[in-house]
């Protein structure tokens, strides 16, 4: 499609209410208009996570005027807009319908195409919106809900090497979190107290390290962590301030080793040179596991690239991204798209067992 783009992107597929508006002119670089994002922590924050029955009624609640308030500080109206994208899934089932039914609605009624985007294929094209790489590049989604390794050859190829065949590893910090009487989001509160922790006093388990290719496990991090709070608490009838600290240091030390020890077996099943290794996911934030990764690129030689946070978590810019990406490509609007609660990008792989009450992970 030869000529300037400009989408409206909107997501729902978690807790995040997020509308963006993203123009990529024909030669230049993709401009970021305006990226709105609502966060429910406070909604949720009284059960320990998600609650998706909550979620679904604030995104319907909101919607309405995260995407009004992109427009208007994009300066532009629904009559600029050149398409709708919107997510399609993977994620809870009445927050990604919130969002389909709002962003079909716009659609229709301005009689612009409307284009279904896979949240993680977001998540894995964002470092083409905010560093210009070019394809193919490694991609390591690590989230609360997702942890693969993808190899990025395209706007819609994507070739996953491994992932996570139970908890991912935002999922794990979370539970830790919860173990040690920390609050959610568990992740950011984990490092926190890591800062100031021993992460050589507990030796937790690398799990699957002995195994050959790059599929992760952290549930049994996760039970081994709870085993050593358990020990303390028996010992002593409770844990330290400095224990708890050096629980979330020894935690943390195991998944930055493991993601980094892993990233170098993608990088070598990946069949090519990519042209970087690239990382997206509210877990890439941790400063411990981004200085881990950085040493695994600096080895194979090749560039290390994070996006900026606000773009490494969710939000509904690598939405609108993804959907000039595909139009870029060449591939057609997808107007009778269904919601998705489960979605894999590399549909032809196997789908990851072990994966517990959830399900295969996307």
């Amino acid at each position: 499609m030869d000529r300037t783009l400009t989408l409206l992107g909107i997501e729902s597929s978690c807790d995040d209410t997020a509308a963006a508006v993203v123009r990529e002119r024909v030669g230049g670089r993709p401009e970021i208009l305006s990226s709105e994002v609502a966060g429910q922590t406070a909604l949720h924050e009284a059960f320990g996570g998600v609650v998706p029955e909550i979620a679904a009624r604030a995104h319907a609640e909101r919607l309405d005027g995260v995407v009004e308030a992109a427009l208007q500080r994009a300066g532009i109206g629904l009559g600029d807009l050149d398409a709708v994208a919107v997510t399609a899934g993977p994620g809870l089932i009445g927050g990604v319908l919130s969002g389909v039914m709002l962003a079909r609605g716009l659609a229709a009624a301005r009689a612009l195409p409307l284009v279904a985007v896979n949240h993680l294929a977001g998540h894995a094209l964002t470092p083409r919106l905010t560093d210009g790489i070019d394809f193919p590049y490694l991609m390591l989604l690590v989230s609360g809900g997702h942890c693969q390794f993808l190899l990025v050859t395209g706007a819609d190829g994507f070739r996953r090497l491994g992932g996570t065949i139970d908890d991912a590893p935002g999922e794990a910090f979370d539970k830790t979190a919860k173990l040690l009487g920390l609050p959610q989001p568990g992740g950011p509160a984990v490092e926190a107290e890591a800062v100031r922790g021993d992460p050589l006093r507990f030796r937790f388990p690398r799990p699957l390290l002995d195994r050959e290719g790059c599929d992760l496990s952290f549930s049994g991090l996760k039970t081994a962590l709870l085993r050593a709070r358990d020990a303390l608490v028996a010992e002593k009838g409770g844990i330290t301030l400095q224990d708890r600290r050096d629980l979330c240091a020894g935690f943390q030390a195991a998944v930055a080793e493991v993601l980094a020890v892993k990233t170098a077996r993608a990088l070598d099943l990946a069949g090519l040179r990519p042209t970087a290794l690239a990382v997206a996911g509210g877990v890439a934030a941790n400063g411990v596991v981004r200085t881990a990764l950085k040493s695994a690129a600096a080895r194979a030689c090749i560039p290390f690239l994070a996006p900026p946070l606000q773009f490494c978590t969710d939000n509904a810019a690598m939405i609108a991204w993804a959907g000039i990406e595909r139009l870029r490509a060449g591939l057609p609007p997808s107007p009778e798209f269904v919601a998705r609660p489960r979605w894999p990008l590399d549909e032809a792989a196997p789908a990851l067992l072990g994966s517990g009450r959830k399900g295969a992970k996307a």
